[in-house]
């Protein structure tokens, strides 16, 4: 299976903040939408992604003030991404070696989609439902 796949039923809504807004703010909009990380865009170029694991580590940890603390000052500028053509596989070594839960899928240099380790584990899952539901028919028969 390929990222577009998983794009094609979770769809393709990414959202995203400013590098120079808060950390409060920012948290704010990833509560809202029930999100986990948020990618940080300037005029449409992916700048970074902030996560709650990020909050915690260089927030939460270290004492510092959400709400007096850029965006820009703890994201992670060097963001992990994928293409829509890139299968599962690659996608989950890429999460292990990186150590990253979320990948922005790129094509054509636009942002076209995020997915998580959860997408991921999920299309996992409903492969290997689909393969045993084939063996299952084959041995049946």
């Amino acid at each position: 299976m390929k990222v577009d796949l998983i794009l094609a039923k979770k769809g393709k809504e990414v959202y995203s903040v400013p590098p120079t807004i808060t950390v409060f703010e920012a948290l704010g909009v990833m509560s809202e939408k029930n999100i986990g990380a948020i990618l940080i865009i300037e005029d449409t170029v992916l700048k970074g992604i902030l996560s709650e694991r990020d909050y915690a580590r260089k927030i939460a940890l270290k004492a510092k003030s959400s709400k007096k603390t850029l965006v820009k000052e703890i994201m992670e500028e060097n963001v992990v991404t994928v293409k829509p053509t890139d299968n599962l596989d690659y996608c989950m070594e890429l999460m292990d070696t990186k150590r990253v839960r979320h990948l922005p899928v790129i094509e054509n240099d636009i942002i076209i989609g995020i997915i998580s380790i959860s997408d991921v584990v999920k299309a996992i899952i409903e492969m290997q439902k689909e393969t045993i539901k084939h063996l299952d028919s084959y041995i049946s028969q």
